[in-house]
C-alpha cells in the first residue's frame, strides 16, 4: 500500500517525539516538569467561571445544532464590540469569521490567498508556517531572526524576500519565543509591505499579511502589542487577523477562534473552514458572545491570568539569568507576551557523565529531560537548525513550584557536562 506524496512529505512533529520520551519516563515513575507544551494545565489555570456557566446554559437550553457557516452573529457582534475596546479595530460583524480555534483560520488564509509554488514569507522561529506552506505545496522562504532581535524579523531581514509573495505570515507576541515587535519595527515591515502593493499591476493579485495575535490579550510590564492596521490603517484591505479566545480565556479545549480582515478573503475562508467542517461548538459560541459582553469579568480574570503566567515565567527567567551568572553558558530573554520564555542551553560538544557527546540540540533537550526531569522545546521544532541551540518553555501546564524546583536540578545536571 501507498500513500499521497503530500502525506510522504510532511514532517513528524518534534514536539510530539519529546512528549513520547517524557511520556515513557513518567510511565517509569520519574518526576518530569513538562514545559513543552503550549496549553494550560486547566487544574491551574480554569476557564472564566462565568464563561464555564454559560456553557452549561447553553448546553441545558439545546443549543447543540449546527452553527451558522461563519459563527453565530450574536458572537461575531460581541467580538466586533471586543476588538474596538480592547485594541481600537473596527471590523463589522461581516469581516469576522468563527472556527474552531485558530489553527482552521490558519489554514484557511493559507488555501484563500496563496496558489501552489507561489511564495510564502515567514521567519524561523515561527510556529507550524512551514507545515501549512507543505501542506499547500507552497514555496517556503524562511527567515532566519537573531537573538539581538528576539528572535523578531526586522524590515531588513524580509526585505529581499517579498517582490512577488503571496503571504507574508507573522506572529506578535510570537509563539515560540514570547518576543513581540516594537512599535519601530513593525511599522518598517508595514511600509515595506505597502510599497510591494503599491508596485503591482492593476489586477495582479496583491501581497498579503497574515498576523497572528492570539496571544495580544497576553502582554507584561510595559510592553504593548502592536498591530499592523492600527499603525498603517491603509492596510485593512490586505491584513488578515488570527485571533480567538483560546490563550486570553486559557480556553484551548473550548474552541473559539475568530479571524478578521478584507470582507472577500472573509468569505472565501468561511466557504473554506464549512468544507472541513471546522466550526466551533454552537454552544461554546452561544456562550463566549455573552461572556464577551461582561467587559468586567473579562478584565478580572484577565488580571489575574496574567499575573500568575508573569510569575511563572519571571521565576524562570531568573532562575535561568542565575545560572548565567554563575557561570553556566545559558540565557534567557526577559518575559514579554504570552505564556512562552525563550532560553539559551548552550552545550553542543559536551559530554555526558557516562559518555555521550550531545551533537545537537535535541541532544541536550533529551539530556535534560532524563538527567533533571526538566523538557522544553528545541527551537529546532519551529523552523531552525538543529545548531541553534535557544528553546522554548511553556509554563502554562507547570505549577509556579516545580518551575521554581527544575533550576537546581537543571543547574547540576549542566554541571555534570565535560
Amino acid at each position: 500500500m501507498s500513500v499521497s506524496l503530500l502525506a510522504q512529505n510532511l514532517h513528524g512533529s518534534e514536539i510530539i517525539k519529546i512528549a513520547g520520551e517524557i511520556n515513557e519516563l513518567k510511565r517509569q515513575g520519574q518526576n518530569i516538569a513538562n514545559l513543552t507544551i503550549g496549553d494550560f494545565d486547566s487544574n491551574i489555570y480554569p476557564i472564566p467561571t462565568p464563561l464555564k456557566e454559560k456553557i452549561i446554559d447553553a448546553y441545558n437550553h439545546n443549543q447543540t445544532n449546527y452553527p451558522a457557516a461563519d459563527g453565530m452573529l450574536d458572537l461575531r457582534q460581541s467580538v466586533s464590540g471586543f476588538l474596538k475596546r480592547s485594541l481600537g479595530l473596527d471590523y463589522a460583524p461581516n469581516q469576522i469569521l468563527i472556527s474552531g480555534g485558530s489553527r482552521p483560520l490558519i489554514y484557511s488564509i493559507f488555501l484563500a490567498v496563496v496558489n501552489p509554488g507561489e511564495k510564502v514569507v515567514f521567519p524561523a522561529p515561527s510556529w507550524n508556517n512551514n507545515h501549512y506552506s507543505d501542506l499547500l505545496n507552497a514555496d517556503a522562504v524562511i527567515i532566519p531572526t537573531a537573538p539581538e532581535n528576539n528572535f523578531m524579523p526586522t524590515a531588513d531581514d524580509i526585505r529581499p524576500h517579498l517582490k512577488g509573495a503571496a503571504l507574508l505570515a507573522l506572529c506578535s507576541p510570537l509563539n515560540p519565543t514570547g518576543t513581540m515587535f516594537s512599535k519601530k519595527d513593525l511599522e518598517e515591515i508595514c511600509d515595506l509591505v505597502i510599497a510591494e502593493n503599491k508596485s503591482r499591476a492593476v489586477g495582479e493579485k496583491p501581497l498579503y499579511l497574515l498576523y497572528d495575535q492570539i496571544y495580544s490579550q497576553l502582554t507584561f510590564g510595559e510592553h504593548k502589542h502592536y498591530d499592523p492596521v492600527t499603525l498603517r490603517p491603509e492596510l485593512k484591505d490586505y491584513t488578515i487577523f488570527v485571533d480567538g479566545g483560546s490563550k486570553c480565556f486559557a480556553a484551548t479545549g473550548v474552541r473559539v477562534g475568530w479571524g478578521f480582515g478584507p470582507e472577500l478573503v472573509i468569505e472565501n475562508m468561511k466557504a473554506i473552514v464549512g468544507h472541513m467542517g471546522a466550526w466551533s461548538p454552537k454552544p461554546e459560541q452561544m456562550a463566549m458572545a455573552k461572556f464577551l459582553t461582561d467587559e468586567a469579568d473579562v478584565n478580572s480574570y484577565l488580571d489575574d491570568l496574567k499575573g500568575k503566567i508573569q510569575a511563572s515565567l519571571t521565576a524562570l527567567h531568573e532562575g535561568f539569568q542565575e545560572m548565567k551568572a554563575s557561570g553556566l553558558n545559558v540565557d534567557s530573554i526577559e518575559p514579554m507576551g504570552a505564556i512562552y520564555l525563550t532560553l539559551k542551553i548552550d552545550y553542543s560538544g559536551k559530554t555526558t557523565p557516562d559518555g555521550k557527546v550531545l551533537k545537537d540540540s535535541a541532544d541536550i533537550n533529551f539530556y535534560l529531560i532524563k538527567d533533571a526531569g526538566a523538557a522544553f522545546v528545541p527551537f529546532s521544532a519551529f523552523g531552525t537548525g538543529d545548531e541553534v541551540n535557544w528553546f522554548r518553555a511553556s509554563v502554562g501546564a507547570t505549577p509556579l513550584h516545580e518551575i521554581e524546583a527544575l533550576i537546581p536540578r537543571v543547574k547540576a545536571a549542566l554541571s555534570k557536562l565535560k
